[in-house]
């Protein structure tokens, strides 16, 4: 609010042009009462207010309260078209893409299967591809997108803008690649890890809602975390903070040079990888063939019925032990954060649902000092797609909401 002084009717009149419009992200159409009451502003102040945000496009009139006694009264709605951002999810295997409009709503979405990208202007094709096809399906064109923010595995290093501890994503790891993909994108670009995504995903729509201190723990293409430390995500000194799947853990060999490895001890003991190897050692006989997270996704689902059908054999031990591998690395999680919540994610954490969050309840309860309540991730719907979006979505609206400029 360059040029304003806090306290002024400037600063105030566009607090409560804010106040208004959040508002109305989150009831929906409300009339000219409603929101007087629930702002404690006049009647006369409210009007004003809304002919205001009306004028400068945010809000449109949106039909009229009905089946109450007296009078109709009009209902007013954020104007959806506003603005627009998008969101990707980047994969070896796939970038998914999608659009949203001011509210939230997704109104565009596509997805790129990309084998065998190798060169940064692959990458670079790629996204634009993907990118395209959602502000396509949207029925926009890139100029209408006012943010982008792009999910990955790993983190780009701040220093060197070098994508680091993702060595999976081939064609990312130019120096180049962040200056090339700037010159073909004209909107503002951000990027995130994918796990950190889903965090916020979690931290705005579901089980992270209200929750200022939490780690959410990702188990799906690999074993992550994201650390939420007083409201908001810590991302360490090179981005690599909740790295997780690196982390030494007992039960598994001492993993050197992670880095080049891909891999570690709690990937090696918990990851999806881990799973059918299990399986086979336990003498499970059905072990699904096909794309290791789906495989290992399908054998944790049928262990989870196992418990619940309270059947003794090596189902229920193959999920027993995958509990008691990820409660291990959670413990040394745990010591050094005392979260108030651990939020399991992930398609592995899914697909093994209550029976695996209650054993990993009870393992953590015997191995950490402090005890954090798990609770299973709320968004189940591409999280990390979701949380690119509310990502974008925070910063757009700061800024085009921001009616004291």
């Amino acid at each position: 609010m360059a040029g304003t002084t806090p306290g002024t009717p400037r600063v105030l009149r566009a607090m409560n042009d804010r106040a208004a419009l959040d508002l109305l992200l989150e009831h929906g159409p409300l009339s000219r009462t409603r929101i007087g009451k629930l702002t404690g502003l006049s009647k006369p102040t409210a009007s004003q207010l809304l002919a205001r945000l009306e004028a400068a496009g945010l809000v449109v009139a949106t039909g009229t309260t009905e089946g109450r006694p007296g009078p109709n009264a009009q209902l007013y709605a954020v104007n959806a078209r506003a603005a627009h951002v998008a969101g990707l999810d980047v994969t070896p295997e796939r970038i998914r893409a999608a659009v949203a409009d001011v509210t939230g709503d997704v109104v565009g979405e596509f997805e790129a299967r990309t084998p065998g990208r190798r060169a940064g202007e692959s990458v670079v094709r790629q996204v634009t591809d993907a990118l395209d096809g959602a502000v396509k399906a949207a029925d926009l064109v890139r100029a209408d997108l006012h943010r982008v923010v792009i999910g990955t595995p790993g983190a780009f290093d701040p220093g060197t803008g070098r994508l680091r501890y993702a060595s999976h994503l081939p064609g990312w790891h130019s120096p180049a690649l962040l200056d090339e993909l700037a010159a073909a994108l004209p909107m503002p670009v951000e990027y995130e890890n994918d796990v950190n995504l889903a965090a916020i995903a979690e931290q705005r729509l579901g089980a992270a809602r209200g929750h200022d201190d939490f780690v959410l723990l990702w188990n799906e293409g690999g074993l992550g975390a994201a650390l939420v430390i007083g409201g908001r995500l810590h991302r360490g000194f090179t981005g690599g903070a909740g790295e997780v799947g690196f982390l030494p853990v007992p039960g598994a060999p001492l993993v050197r040079h992670v880095t080049k490895a891909n891999a570690g001890g709690f990937q090696e003991l918990a990851g999806g990888q881990a799973v059918p190897r299990l399986a086979r050692e336990l003498g499970v006989a059905d072990i699904p063939g096909g794309p290791s997270t789906e495989a290992a996704a399908a054998l944790i689902a049928r262990a989870a019925e196992a418990v619940r059908a309270r059947e003794s054999g090596p189902y229920r031990t193959l999920l027993e032990t995958f509990a008691t591998g990820l409660a291990t690395g959670l413990a040394s999680m745990v010591a050094v954060l005392d979260p108030e919540l651990v939020v399991l994610s992930g398609a592995l954490i899914t697909a093994g649902g209550e029976p695996l969050r209650a054993l990993v309840q009870q393992e953590l309860g015997e191995l950490a000092a402090s005890r954090p309540r798990l609770v299973i991730g709320e968004v189940r719907h591409h999280p990390v797609l979701r949380g690119a979006l509310e990502s974008a979505l925070a910063a757009t609206r700061d800024e085009v909401f921001d009616t004291s400029r």
